[in-house]
């Protein structure tokens, strides 16, 4: 069984679906990059601020001065547009896996899914055979455009594995149960000139709910049985299109209808009279054809996929709601399923004198920076370590810095966060579950929300 499947990854399949894919994935992103000089996001998110969060083990990560920033995104721009053209692909596609990963891991606060999605989408397309239908080099270099199909599976499985944990994640009380957080979102939309007498009513918050929860979980073995993927894609394009009008979450929709594609049979671009123009009919027979995919490809794939299930699952391992702790949450593909409101307020003290001091972090986070810190224990952890750096430059050596937050998730009433009588300076991060985030209190029927 394992050497028949092993056979069959291994065969030659038409790459005319992976390579539109990569144009797709190429214009999409220089649309994003053009969106980052027009919306001012690169001043405002990597060189207004003073103060960077950063991810665990990357605390080396820097912005660039300001020119080179801009630099930066403008050789991306014109990497995507190499990508999507298929000229020096390697080159250009690493380019960008490199180039936008640095820009993820700048700035913790601007974490979103999709940009983390867009950098392991960027890793795949850098290294994989995708360049050898609809682009430049295949032409120039009379590239065969066979690849080995566990290349296909691997971009596939990556997709998929992102509807399905998606799905995973709805299954909790707040979405499914209370439509939560979608009351609140569609509720301020209620004043939308067409749809809004739809948005005031908790009926469509439940439709959203549970139609987003069916979609996600059973997208990827609808996709992959013939018999529904049309209609499954059919499904997802309105789905997509439908959050990209309520909700304008960026350019995820337009990625996931470009990328969602990969399912159809491999040779399905061909066969469609406007695209199938650009591609070449058949391969020559002067043509190098391209040897069945390597064990280490395999693999590697193998490891790839691993990775793409245990990293999302990690929150399992951790007690509580991972929407409250956030222990876990990112990486997780749990997208669009909390509404958190928070105030934090730090308490720094010096032991020795007993001198406090109450200090607001809006004098030195931006707005933005601020709104997500004080909901997110992890980066209020950080803070705090910061807050600890700063006092004892300043000659108190043995500085305390505790934080008095509170939080409300998903319209519930407002509760401590963090145990406030703990100090956080002597608190070193860690992947084990952190005893000082205040356990969420059981939903209260009635309370808000309900």
């Amino acid at each position: 069984m394992s050497g028949s499947l092993t056979g069959r990854l291994r065969r030659g399949v038409d790459g005319a679906s992976l390579s539109f894919v990569r144009a797709a994935f190429g214009l999409v992103m220089a649309w994003e990059m053009v969106r980052f000089f027009s919306e001012g996001w690169i001043e405002e998110y990597y060189l207004a601020p003073s103060f960077h969060f950063t991810y665990s083990g990357f605390d080396w990560v820097r912005p660039l001065p300001g020119p080179a920033l801009h630099a930066l995104f403008a050789g991306l721009f014109v990497a995507c547009l190499l990508v999507a053209v298929g000229l020096w692909h390697r080159l250009a596609a690493s380019v960008f896996a490199v180039g936008f990963s640095y820009v993820f891991l700048l700035e913790k606060a601007r974490y979103l899914n999709h940009f983390y999605l867009v950098c392991l989408l960027a890793v795949l397309l850098a290294v994989l055979p995708v360049e050898r239908s609809l682009s430049v080099d295949a032409r120039r270099k009379r590239l065969s455009p066979t690849i080995p199909a566990w290349a296909l599976e691997l971009v596939r499985a990556q997709v998929g594995i992102v509807y399905l944990l998606a799905g995973v994640a709805k299954m909790n009380e707040d979405w499914l149960l209370r439509s939560q957080p979608l009351v609140q979102w569609l509720g301020v939309r209620a004043s939308h000139p067409v749809f809004g007498f739809l948005f005031e009513r908790v009926e469509t918050a439940w439709v959203f709910s549970w139609t987003g929860f069916l979609l996600d979980l059973l997208a990827w073995p609808a996709l992959v049985w013939p018999r529904t993927r049309t209609y499954a894609y059919l499904a997802l394009l309105a789905f997509h299109l439908t959050n990209a009008a309520t909700f304008g979450i960026g350019i995820f929709p337009w990625m996931m209808i470009a990328v969602t594609t990969v399912f159809f049979e491999p040779d399905w671009p061909r066969r469609i009279p406007v695209l199938g123009r650009l591609y070449d009919r058949a391969a020559p027979a002067s043509y190098a054809v391209r040897p069945p995919g390597s064990s280490a490809g395999l693999a590697l794939a193998g490891v790839w996929m691993a990775v793409q299930v245990l990293v999302p699952i990690r929150h399992f391992l951790y007690p509580g709601s991972v929407h409250w702790t956030e222990e876990g949450h990112a990486f997780s593909w749990h997208m669009k399923l909390r509404s958190k409101s928070a105030d934090a307020i730090f308490v720094v003290t010096d032991p020795r004198s007993g001198e406090t001091r109450l200090v607001d972090s809006r004098t030195e986070l931006t707005p933005w920076q601020t709104r997500k810190m004080s909901a997110r224990p992890d980066m209020i952890l950080q803070y705090a370590h910061h807050l600890a750096g700063v006092y004892r430059a300043r000659g108190v050596a043995d500085v305390e810095v505790r934080v008095r937050a509170e939080a409300s998730l998903n319209g519930r009433p407002r509760q401590l966060l963090i145990d406030p009588t703990v100090d956080l300076a002597a608190i070193e991060p860690s992947i084990s579950p952190s005893p000082w985030i205040v356990p969420l209190e059981p939903l209260v029927r009635g309370a808000s929300g309900d």
